[in-house]
């Protein structure tokens, strides 16, 4: 069975594409987006499979 790891990253506007980018060349992918909790800045949720 597949097993996997999860992070929460705040996605600043004016840098989204940047940040994305440095988490998908560490193996991340993106799972959603939605509004932070605060209601301003975005959250992205992202999974990778969990090295054993």
């Amino acid at each position: 069975m597949t097993k996997w790891e999860y992070a929460t990253v705040p996605l600043l506007i004016h840098s989204t594409k940047a940040i994305l980018d440095n988490w998908g060349e560490d193996g991340w992918e993106l799972v959603t987006v939605i509004t932070g909790p605060e209601g301003n800045n975005p959250v992205a949720y992202l999974k990778r499979e969990k090295s054993e």
